[in-house]
């Protein structure tokens, strides 16, 4: 679905953001995308929609080359930013506007989405608060039924309730040929549902491996002491005791808390990428 070569991107008078990173996403999965502040992701992200343009190397999303803006393949991505416009108009002007350019858009299944989310196509969209806006954007992207949909930050914004049902409906809309790539701080509002788990740092993929690959390699425990210096491959102090990890030695079942993962690979790159059989900073999928 999306191959990324030899990717390099930098802003103007600033260091390269990527130098040549690789990355391979194939369909029907929830990619998450992880990373520090500054890592690039959302950078990453508009690379893919065609937004931005690679200093050199390819990007080709669905068989397409992002920056030539094809209606082929913008017919088959939605994007929705952590920061977004809105124009004054209301919800259902804006469906009738838009939802022609995707094929596929599935009218009835907006309405439910509306309907579940509490908001009426009589509103205006600047009427509406930050939280609201989020949610419409949500339903149109999952009823336009496209191959791809990125997500900056989806969660942002929106309450207990609607997070959770969010990822229900998120789950309920995947199919094989279908895609989520969603960038995300709030890890464990999404940890349910990403797989597979990528993780930017310092210009590169550093880390991109199914639920399944970590819960085989990787094992975290609650410990009440602090681990011997060398025993674990990443620890921190937490409520009750000490969040520590692994290698996996048995063939136990396991939990992987995201947030945790993500400080081990951040902090330990080279015992994580020898354990998932890499290099550190190369790994791609």
């Amino acid at each position: 679905m999306i191959e990324i070569q030899d990717l390099s991107f930098a802003y103007r008078k600033k260091e390269n953001l990527f130098n040549q990173l690789q990355l391979s996403l194939a369909p029907g999965n929830v990619y998450g995308l992880l990373g520090k502040n500054g890592a690039g992701k959302t950078t990453l992200l508009k690379v893919i929609a065609g937004l931005l343009f690679p200093q050199t190397g390819t990007c080709e999303v669905l068989g397409y080359s992002p920056q030539k803006r094809l209606p082929q393949m913008l017919e088959e991505i939605y994007f929705i930013p952590e920061e977004f416009y809105t124009p004054p108009i209301t919800l259902k002007l804006y469906e009738e506007l838009f939802s022609p350019f995707y094929p596929r858009f599935d009218h009835a299944r907006m309405a439910d989405y509306l309907k579940d989310f509490g908001i009426t196509r009589s509103e205006k969209l600047t009427s509406l608060s930050y939280g609201q806006k989020k949610k419409f954007l949500l339903a149109f992207g999952l009823a336009t039924d496209c191959k791809l949909l990125i997500l900056d930050e989806p969660t942002n914004g929106l309450d207990i309730p609607t997070k959770s049902l969010f990822r229900r409906i998120l789950a309920s809309s995947m199919t094989d040929e279908r895609s989520f790539i969603i960038s995300t701080h709030q890890v464990r509002d999404m940890e349910n549902l990403i797989d597979p788990i990528i993780i930017l740092d310092e210009g590169q993929v550093i880390f991109n491996h199914s639920a399944l690959e970590v819960s085989e390699r990787l094992s975290i425990r609650l410990e009440q002491d602090e681990p011997a210096a060398g025993e674990a491959l990443f620890w921190e102090r937490t409520l009750g005791g000490y969040a520590v990890i692994y290698q996996k030695s048995d063939d136990g079942e396991n939990k992987i808390d995201l947030e945790i993962l993500f400080n081990a690979v951040i902090n330990n790159k080279e015992k994580i990428g020898k354990i998932f059989g890499e290099e550190a900073g190369h790994a791609n999928g």
